[in-house]
């Protein structure tokens, strides 16, 4: 009885990490009916630990219940991801802020080894490293790296889920760009920073590191937004010191 119980727990896991990442990705795309005849041949799981990881999802809204209706993609909307923004904002300059204060040495190895393995990945991938699954899971190990000593895993957790959500966007923007901007001297301004406890120049760097990828989605992926006006392309800006 506790194996069966414990088998199906870890399907119920497997299926909902697999359906997060298919959302994130773009795979089920936002909006999307989620009909649970097509969803159990792809995931090939049963109606119970579909509708599990489904109630799972909605809880992270990444998906909406519907009442009687079943359940859809949660939509994107340049409402959504303004909201995103500034609440992603709030937490990352509070996680940071919490490391840089509380960080050890085993906090600053931590982030120059997944800062080395990101910049090492991206000059083996060349110009569409933004493309790269591989890429994005490092990207994501070297933000961890960063708030990973904040001393608080509820704040953590938080800032897990919200890091989640927003790639789903980055993911949608990397499908239309013609160019990425070069994310290796942001991301060592802000290494440097952080290690240097600048505190305040970390924070700045971090803020405007999140605004401007919000910005890019925008202006690559405008088109896939229902609330959007159009508007003229944005100058290309880079980050410096002096800013």
């Amino acid at each position: 009885m506790e194996d069966r119980k414990a088998g199906s727990e870890t399907r119920a896991g497997d299926v909902l990490q697999r359906m997060r990442l298919d959302i994130i990705n773009c795979v089920l795309k936002p909006g999307e009916k989620l009909r649970f005849e097509t969803l159990r041949t792809m995931y090939a799981v049963s109606f119970s630990t579909l509708r599990e990881a489904l109630s799972r999802l909605a809880a992270e809204n990444l998906v909406i219940a519907e009442g009687q209706r079943g359940f859809v993609v949660a939509p994107v909307s340049i409402a959504d991801l303004n909201d995103l923004t500034n609440v992603r904002v709030l937490i990352e300059r509070e996680a940071l802020s919490k490391s840089i204060r509380c960080g050890d040495d085993r906090w600053e190895g931590n982030i120059l080894a997944t800062y080395h393995r990101m910049d090492k990945l991206q000059q083996r991938l060349g110009r569409e490293y933004y493309l790269s699954e591989e890429w994005s899971a490092v990207h994501g190990e070297f933000h961890y790296a960063l708030v990973s000593a904040c001393t608080s895993p509820v704040l953590l957790e938080i800032r897990s889920k919200l890091f989640e959500r927003a790639h789903r966007y980055r993911r949608m923007s990397s499908q239309f760009r013609p160019y990425w901007r070069e994310k290796g001297a942001e991301h060592k301004m802000i290494v440097d920073a952080a290690l240097d406890r600048d505190e305040e120049n970390a924070l700045r760097l971090i803020e405007e590191h999140i605004r401007e990828t919000s910005e890019n989605v925008i202006e690559h992926a405008g088109h896939l937004f229902p609330d959007l006006k159009p508007v003229a392309p944005k100058r290309r800006r880079s980050l410096s010191a002096a800013e």
